[in-house]
């Protein structure tokens, strides 16, 4: 690698590790795609009689533990008998001991959606009448923490693992044979096999307290590993790793056996050996991520499986042929450089792969969101509109790099009938090019070589020595060619890019698709809105705000819905002076009632869309006359907190 190019190289690792953090840092802490629609008794409701069980409903199926449900009293005791079970479709029901008292009581649910991911949170009833209650109404932090956060970093790598597995040997089979060769496409091919086994073996580990308690110190917990292996996640995972070991072979053969092979016709029935095998390796390991995340629930999973793997092989042949192509530019040998040949049936691989991520790309947007509402108003939405955004840039750069190939190619074969043309001046004799190098010499001895043994360590000496300058002029006068450091450095920036596409599919991969978000909130509206008729109204407080640093002044409206004891929805709209939405790092809600020494009760709303949070279950154990103070950080240091009081109850 020269000077120029290891710079560039670290620009591009520092913007990966750059934007995986702030994706990673971004996302909340339980990036579910099941949501809770509905329950019984409904949230914040306050029952005449104490129910006999309490019974939830999701967007889509589930799966349950003995502990996925719990009831807690206003003393935080479990009141739930047995296990949770399956009543109808997407319900869910616990029962409930008999003689329940009067108060506020807590629901906590745990479980995992049908596409792989933990699903928490929590909301509160009341038997008679609304009391005070020490449970503090938050869900368990399952997906979240230090867990969740490598959880989501091992989603990463095997992503990147898989395309730079499948697209690099996709390119050395379709567009480069001589690539087998050579040594830094066998060790990038070779090192995405380990990143895929690696995180296969990691995510499999964590997944049991990823799903459950959150817990570091859990991620060795045989019985947790063995009640992971029982699940289609972890199916999934074991098959990938089965498939792996079959990939294992198929590098061997692809950097060992063929590139041993001279005969032509065995050459040609390996390499279509190698070409089936590797298209059913590679296809099944992207089967492991269709048969357990988005693909496999929801609208047409039987359509959808295969449209994903489809996609899936699109974007490994497009982008991991792509890194393959960039380490040949800068990494190939001098005597062996990547040919213009194998970059225009790069060209066309990638072309007809962008083709094929478009066709898929617009099903899978289209089963995902539903609505072009769900565009902007959703946060998958949004993820997905920057990754357009993105493979637009991409092809964009793909087109110049196109047109270096074009010139490439032109030169190339300018040169090659330069050379057929010429007539080699030194083929008269029989040494070689300087007339002495095979001949022998005046004394009849061959080259001086045959007598002394340090004569033959310096003769090799010297031809290691002419060996080294002949392959450094050749280095210089490819790397002096305009044209080949134009397409270089396109690539260069197509692999950039690139990186930032892939932490954007893989963040998009964890965040609950539009279609389930937008079902979700109108479920909660119309729970809401039904159980609301005896409210005393909404409140909405606006209050300004400063926090002194840059871009820092703004005002945030609480709007609190129906502003009684008991159960409320809450939104918190954050806006800038001109009154354009302020999406601020952070947004926490308190309630204070100072008459009576009650709080600060502490809420963390969630974040919806751009300067828009919200909570529901907040819980007001009393009426009276409430501080509200919300506190807004606009930055990593700068933040303030401003509140208004408001009569609630």
């Amino acid at each position: 690698m020269n000077r120029t190019t290891a710079p560039r190289l670290r620009t591009l690792l520092l913007l990966l590790l750059a934007v995986t953090g702030a994706l990673l840092a971004g996302a909340s802490p339980a990036s579910a795609h099941a949501a809770l629609t509905g329950s019984d008794p409904a949230q914040g409701v306050v029952a005449g009689t104490a129910p006999s069980q309490v019974s939830l409903t999701f967007s889509e199926t589930v799966a349950m533990g003995d502990d996925s449900v719990r009831v807690l009293d206003p003393q935080g005791k479990p009141v739930q008998t047995g296990s949770p079970a399956n009543v109808s479709g997407t319900t869910y029901a616990v029962k409930l001991k008999s003689g329940l008292a009067k108060g506020t009581y807590t629901v906590t649910y745990q479980v995992v959606s049908a596409d792989s991911h933990p699903v928490a949170g929590a909301f509160t009833f009341s038997v008679g009448a609304p009391s005070r209650t020490v449970v503090t109404g938050t869900a368990p932090a399952a997906g979240g923490g230090v867990v969740g956060g490598l959880y989501a970093f091992g989603r990463y790598v095997s992503y990147a693992g898989f395309i730079v597995l499948a697209g690099g040997a996709a390119f050395v089979l379709a567009c480069w044979r001589r690539g087998a060769g050579v040594r830094a496409v066998q060790r990038l091919v070779v090192g995405g096999w380990i990143a895929l086994t690696a995180a296969t073996l990691w995510l499999l580990l964590l997944r049991g307290s990823y799903t459950t308690t959150g817990k570091f110190a859990d991620v060795f917990d045989l019985d947790l590993l063995g009640q992971v292996l029982q699940t289609k996640t972890g199916a999934a995972l074991v098959s990938r790793l089965l498939l792996l070991a079959a990939a294992a072979l198929f590098v061997a053969v692809l950097f060992g056996t063929y590139t041993r092979r001279e005969d032509a016709v065995e050459k040609r029935d390996l390499t279509f050996g190698l070409a089936v095998g590797g298209v059913v390796v590679a296809a099944g390991l992207a089967t492991s991520w269709a048969m357990a995340e988005h693909a496999s629930t929801g609208l047409q999973p039987g359509l959808a499986m295969p449209v994903d793997v489809v996609h899936l092989l699109a974007v490994a042949a497009w982008l991991g042929g792509l890194t393959a192509l960039l380490t040949a530019l800068y990494r190939a040998p001098a005597e062996h450089p990547v040919e213009a040949a194998a970059v225009r049936r790069f060209s066309r691989l990638a072309f007809g792969s962008v083709l094929a991520l478009v066709a898929t790309g617009v099903y899978q947007s289209w089963r995902q969101l539903g609505s072009w509402s769900a565009f902007t108003e959703t946060r998958y939405g949004q993820l997905l509109l920057a990754k357009i955004a993105l493979v637009g840039v991409l092809v964009g750069i793909a087109g110049l790099s196109r047109r270096w190939t074009g010139r490439l190619t032109d030169r190339s074969a300018d040169a090659e009938r330069a050379r057929t043309d010429r007539v080699p001046a030194a083929t008269t004799t029989g040494g070689g090019a300087d007339g002495t190098a095979g001949g022998p010499t005046g004394d009849g001895s061959t080259d001086g070589t045959a007598g002394d043994p340090g004569d033959a360590r310096r003769a090799a000496q010297l031809a290691r020595q002419r060996a080294a300058v002949d392959a450094a002029r050749r280095k210089r006068l490819r790397d002096a060619d305009e044209n080949r450091f134009g397409l270089r450095r396109s690539v260069l920036a197509e692999a950039g890019v690139a990186l930032v596409l892939l932490a954007v599919t893989t963040a998009l991969t964890q965040t609950e698709p539009g279609r389930t978000e937008q079902e979700a909130k109108a479920a909660t509206s119309s729970s809401a809105g039904s159980g609301t008729s005896a409210a005393s109204g909404a409140l909405t407080l606006d209050m300004p705000f400063d926090t002194g640093g840059t871009d820092g002044k703004g005002v945030v409206r609480v709007d609190l819905d129906p502003a009684r004891v008991g159960g409320n929805t809450m939104h918190v709209y954050v806006q800038r002076p001109n009154g354009r939405a302020f999406d601020v790092p952070e947004v926490k809600i308190s309630f204070t009632l100072e008459a009576q020494k009650i709080g600060p009760l502490p809420v963390n709303p969630d974040h919806i869309t751009t300067g828009h949070w919200s909570a529901n279950g907040v819980q007001l154990p009393v009426a009276g006359d409430w501080k509200v103070a919300v506190t807004v950080r606009t930055s990593d240091i700068d933040q303030a907190t401003v509140s208004k009081n408001a009569q609630i109850g």
